[in-house]
């Protein structure tokens, strides 16, 4: 009997047991969505404030890329349009002194000429200061189409194809050439 006695009790106290965990697991299960759904809702609140940072990230690099180009856009026209300022800066000495030398009274052509003379090598390092070199090849130099652009070819005792004279002279800027030099060469014999 003993033993059946401790079989109701046992029988009991297990009912009891697995009706607790019933109510754990039914607790748990009830409350699983409400987890899940509260989690959820943070997630989602989360991913949200996240795509909401990179979107103004990205308005703000677009926006930095638009002013960007718009400067460099402004920073080009402006060099395209005062590139010739400093070289010009440099001519207007030179300008000063071609109107100093036509409102001067020269009785003296000897003067005149000096003047003349002055404001040449003013111009001459104008072209220096801007980087344009002067191109007149010497007599009998060898002909360099490159260099020179022959007007006409005459009878010469020089070798072929050397300058005979030059006519007017070439102008380059940093290794460009502006403007050839004019010259005769010597024909063919």
């Amino acid at each position: 009997m003993t033993q059946e006695n401790q079989n109701p009790s046992t029988e009991q106290a297990q009912e009891n047991l697995e009706s607790e965990q019933v109510v754990e697991v039914g607790a748990s299960i009830s409350s699983e969505p409400e987890l899940a759904m509260e989690s959820n809702t943070q997630l989602i609140d989360e991913l949200n404030q996240k795509l909401a940072d990179m979107q103004d990230s990205f308005m703000r690099a677009k926006a930095e890329g638009e002013n960007i180009r718009r400067r460099a856009t402004e920073d080009i026209a402006k060099a395209h349009k005062f590139a010739i300022e400093s070289f010009a800066e440099h001519l207007v000495p030179v300008a000063d002194s071609l109107y100093a030398a036509l409102n001067a009274e020269a009785v003296d052509a000897k003067a005149f000429k000096e003047g003349l003379e002055i404001t040449l090598k003013q111009l001459i390092s104008a072209f220096e200061k801007g980087r344009m070199a002067e191109i007149n090849p010497a007599i009998a130099e060898k002909f360099d189409p490159n260099l020179h652009q022959a007007i006409a070819s005459v009878p010469s005792e020089q070798d072929a194809n050397t300058v005979v004279s030059v006519l007017q002279r070439g102008y380059s800027i940093a290794d460009r050439i502006l403007r050839p030099a004019l010259v005769t060469v010597s024909a063919p014999k």
